[in-house]
């Protein structure tokens, strides 16, 4: 976009502006790849670029905001995801990686409008403070409750480790998800 356009300008096009960017239209169409994906428990296909991020498709294209970009780097961990169940870094995953294959985002995690318990325990445990982390804690914890009923403290904390924390100690998260776990387990039995 011409800077003129950004004043108010309708006639790009004598600037040149409106070619350029069907040149690189034309070329980025051509570079598309098509994927299928499941995302939430809806299948759909997607045409992505080869370098668009997993993030980026999941909160610019898809709207799903739960997903947080923290750093790009993969370092923090604000941006994690379940891929068929388990926790990876979308900042870092091209999209076209996923084809095939499901994807479940924070928004995806409550089922029939009830919350899981990771949720719940997290809200009744005072854990979740700017909620900016919450989504990839949330996510992290569903698998490792998935994979582990009875995890130990110290399966627990380093479940959380993979997610930056600037607001809590982590003593509160750990907690929520013991308790969790806790009621999950109790739920199983008969």
């Amino acid at each position: 976009m011409c800077r003129t356009r950004a004043r108010g300008c309708d006639s790009c096009e004598a600037h040149g502006v409106e070619s350029i960017n069907m040149r690189n239209k034309s070329s980025d169409q051509s570079r598309l790849q098509l994927i299928n994906i499941e995302v939430n428990g809806v299948k759909m296909a997607r045409a992505v670029l080869p370098e668009t991020t997993l993030l980026e498709m999941l909160r610019d294209e898809l709207k799903l905001t739960g997903v947080k970009r923290g750093c790009d780097t993969g370092d923090c961990g604000c941006c994690s995801v379940l891929l068929d169940g388990k926790p990876v870094l979308s900042c870092i995953l091209p999209a076209c990686e996923v084809n095939g294959r499901k994807v479940t985002t924070i928004e995806g995690v409550a089922k029939d409008g009830s919350l899981h318990p990771v949720q719940e325990s997290m809200i009744a445990s005072g854990a979740i403070q700017c909620g900016f982390c919450t989504p990839a804690m949330v996510l992290n914890a569903v698998n490792l409750l998935e994979e582990n009923k009875d995890p130990s403290q110290e399966e627990i904390k380093e479940c959380v480790s993979g997610t930056v924390c600037r607001c809590t100690g982590y003593t509160k998260i750990e907690n929520a998800v013991a308790e969790a776990a806790k009621k999950m387990r109790a739920s199983d039995s008969p």
